[in-house]
Order: C-alpha cells, then sequence, then structure tokens
C-alpha cells in the first residue's frame, strides 16, 4: 500500500518556524520526487517545493525562497519542510506528493498524495 502521511502543522506567530514531515511508504523512495504543495480554501493548488531524491536536486517556488528548505532522510523515506519566517498567507493545508520522474510543476502530475497537515500563522 503507498503512503504519503504529513505530519508537523499547527498554529504559529507571523515570524515563527515549523517544521513539517512527510513519512512515505509503499514504493521505492530513491526512484521518486517528493513535492511540497499548499491548498487554502476556494484556491488552486501551489506548489511550494520539489527534491529528486536519487539526485538531491531541489527547487523552490518564488514566494517561498530564501525562508523554505526542503531536505531527505533516505535512510527513513522521509522528507521535511522547515519553514522559517513565517506569513499570514502561509495560511493553508500543506501536502506532500510524489512523482515517479522528476519535479513537474503542476499539482495534476504527481501520482501520490498525502492527507494533509493544517498551517496556520496568526497576524
Amino acid at each position: 500500500e503507498v503512503q504519503l502521511v504529513e505530519s508537523g502543522g499547527g498554529l504559529v506567530q507571523a515570524g515563527g518556524s515549523l517544521r513539517l514531515t512527510c513519512a512515505a511508504s509503499g514504493f521505492t523512495f530513491n526512484d521518486y520526487a517528493i513535492g511540497w504543495f499548499r491548498q487554502a480554501p476556494g484556491k488552486e493548488r501551489e506548489g511550494l517545493s520539489c527534491k529528486r531524491i536519487r539526485h538531491g536536486s531541489t527547487y523552490y517556488s518564488d514566494s517561498v525562497e530564501g525562508r523554505f528548505t526542503i531536505s531527505s532522510d533516505n535512510a527513513k523515506n522521509t522528507v521535511y519542510l522547515q519553514m522559517n519566517s513565517l506569513k499570514p498567507e502561509d495560511t493553508a493545508v500543506s501536502y506532500c506528493a510524489a512523482d515517479p520522474w522528476g519535479c513537474p510543476s503542476r499539482a495534476g502530475s504527481y501520482n501520490y498524495w498525502g492527507q494533509g497537515t493544517q498551517v496556520t500563522v496568526s497576524s
């Protein structure tokens, strides 16, 4: 069974930090890219960051560049997203997702998704 399970969301003040965790199972972790997305009610799902596990390549959207860092512990099949200098506009449900080739731009290209974890940043 393929599973992606997010954790680490919560409520923080503007300027604070959170670290999200994505625990993967049921597929060959090193053959995939893992991306982080977020979605606020009534808005499109937005890509934040992605890592090609085998090659170590990373990508960040303009909105999070310099504030967020993606990393992985390959022995544990786990990906992290360190989020610093959080802003109220970061408030959303955050998801991790897996793609078998690279880091596609569109959310619809990813094969597997987790259930999401809520990130709330107070103003």
